[in-house]
Order: C-alpha cells, then structure tokens, then sequence
C-alpha cells in the first residue's frame, strides 16, 4: 500500500483542498496522513520519515511555495530521504512553475 503525507505549511488556514485530496487518496486505497495545519518543512519532513511515506503532498494556499518547496527537498536530501517524492499544489502562479519542476 503506498502511504502518502498530505501537508499544510505556514499560515494558511485554509485545508479544505488538502482534506478533500487526503480523500480522494484514501478512496483510491492509499494509506494517508493527514499533518493538520501550520506545519513547518521540518515538522513535514519529521512527520514523513517517522510514518515511512512515498510521496509527500504539500498544499500551498499563501504564496510561500518558492520558500517551503525547496526547503522542504533540501531537509529530506539532508535526511538522506530524498527518495521520497513531494507533490506541491495550491495557488502556484504559472510563472513559478517551471522554476519549481527544477528543484526535483
């Protein structure tokens, strides 16, 4: 069963998005951890090796991405956990992403 972390950093309150991903998974058979909100990247990062993920979700509401993101990849490199795969969403202009499929 592939275990996923779905995550909200920061300040942003607003984790409906991430709590209808987490069941969405769930519904597709995945085992999923859900951190809550206000989560730090090494709080996401603890959290992932501690519970043995595959992939992390983070959820990005504030506009934080250019920060959290590659934050979150440096610490699992750090970790030696970078095997992990971390999947980013939220509200991501379209001028950030392609900066952001660079960081993985």
């Amino acid at each position: 069963m592939i275990r996923v972390l779905v995550a909200k950093p920061g300040l942003d309150g607003h984790d409906r998005g991430a709590k209808v991903l987490a069941h969405a998974l769930r519904d597709a058979g995945m085992e999923v951890i859900y951190t809550g909100l206000h989560q730090t990247p090494q709080m996401i990062v603890n959290s992932a090796i501690q519970e043995d993920v595959k992939v992390i979700c983070v959820s990005i509401l504030s506009g934080a991405h250019q920060r959290v993101f590659p934050e979150i990849l440096q610490l699992l490199k750090d970790r030696k956990a970078d095997d992990i795969q971390v999947l980013g969403g939220g509200v991501i202009p379209q001028t950030d992403v392609s900066a952001l499929k660079k960081l993985g």
